[in-house]
């Protein structure tokens, strides 16, 4: 049976490219900082984001912890909106091995409102100390919304006349720059931190980066050793995300354009609640008319067909279809097909195997 996977941009498979580079990579021992893969990787993602130093992880979580752990002490508090990645998926690492506080925000599509975040400030005294606003972009709870230099700058303004910093989960940033027809470096312009994905959109096989100032990031690989996350001739990874560095980028827009006709053709079936026009990356949102199907019976009756769709936080109403390198415009075609026939109540027509 055909397989079309929407559950995540997590399910890209290397390229040949990419497995050529591994098969060849040049490795040392990373713990060492002796990996020439891994500091070619380091320099050439900070020279993109334009910061000063990077240090690799295995994972965007891990990138998150590194960022946030590196910035804040224990007893801080963290300001973060309520649908934040770190909030959510991520099992409240930074509270729990850090020992912060997390002072939540509402999100309003994808980025807390000044208003909010004076209001989450606490006065000095006897009250923890604010240390930290972690924004994030795009935003993956908020239906891969993005947000703009100028609100983040905005929001970098208000935490540094205060003296705190900002840490941007940036997994799909690169996605953020592709929807907005901007350099990355504009998005991160203000931030002290970012931390990006190559095993997302940029479709390597795993790995992450946190970049920020020299200082920071040599807290940072503290951070990452403590965490147990120091690596050996981890080149043999890098040297696959080096080229989804180099190569995926552009090609972004090609799965923002299948998002987008997914959105469209979904709006376009009874029984299904979606706002297009709110799907501007690879992230489409969606509800099932509860009178029409229940949601998990919807996801589960599309995966007995060959469409995989994922369910936002749990029980949440709302389901999730993530377009990527392996998805391709007649997949969305079939996936529609697949959709309507659910919905319909009949089976959904068979494609042909590729």
């Amino acid at each position: 049976m055909r397989v079309i996977e929407l559950r995540s941009d997590t399910f890209t498979r290397p390229t040949p490219a990419m497995r050529k580079a591994m098969a060849e990579a040049e490795v040392g021992d990373d713990q060492y900082g002796e990996d020439p893969t891994v500091n070619r990787l380091e320099k050439r993602a900070a020279e993109i984001v334009g910061k000063e130093a990077a240090v690799y992880v295995a994972s965007g979580m891990l990138g998150n912890l590194c960022g946030v752990l590196s910035q804040t002490q224990r007893g801080d508090e963290v300001i973060l909106g309520d649908l934040a990645h770190i909030v959510q998926n991520e099992m409240g690492a930074s509270f729990v091995v850090g020992g912060i506080v997390p002072r939540l925000v509402p999100n309003r599509e994808g980025l807390p409102a000044i208003a909010d975040l004076a209001n989450a400030v606490r006065p000095q005294g006897m009250y923890p100390r604010t240390s930290l606003v972690c924004l994030e972009n795009s935003h993956n709870n908020c239906g891969g919304a993005v947000i703009t230099a100028e609100q983040t700058k905005q929001v970098a303004d208000f935490a540094h006349a205060r003296g705190m910093r900002v840490h941007l989960d940036g997994a799909r940033i690169f996605n953020a720059a592709a929807a907005l027809r901007v350099d990355a470096k504009e998005l991160v312009r203000d931030v002290d931190t970012v931390q990006f994905c190559f095993s997302k959109g940029l479709a390597a096989p795993v790995g992450s980066i946190l970049c920020g100032d020299a200082e920071t990031v040599l807290k940072a690989r503290r951070v990452r050793k403590m965490l147990g996350g120091a690596m050996r001739q981890a080149g043999v990874i890098a040297a696959a995300a080096l080229v989804a560095l180099e190569e995926m980028r552009d090609r972004l827009v090609d799965d923002h354009r299948n998002a987008k006709r997914l959105a469209d053709g979904l709006a376009r079936i009874p029984g299904i609640r979606i706002d297009a026009a709110k799907t501007v990356t690879n992230i489409v949102s969606f509800e099932v008319d509860p009178d029409a199907m229940e949601p998990g019976a919807f996801q589960k009756a599309c995966a007995a067909e060959g469409l995989r769709i994922s369910r936002y936080l749990g029980n949440s109403p709302r389901l999730r279809a993530v377009t990527h390198l392996d998805v391709t415009s007649d997949d969305i075609d079939a996936a529609l097909e697949i959709a309507r026939g659910v919905l319909a109540g009949g089976r959904a027509p068979v494609t042909a195997a590729r």
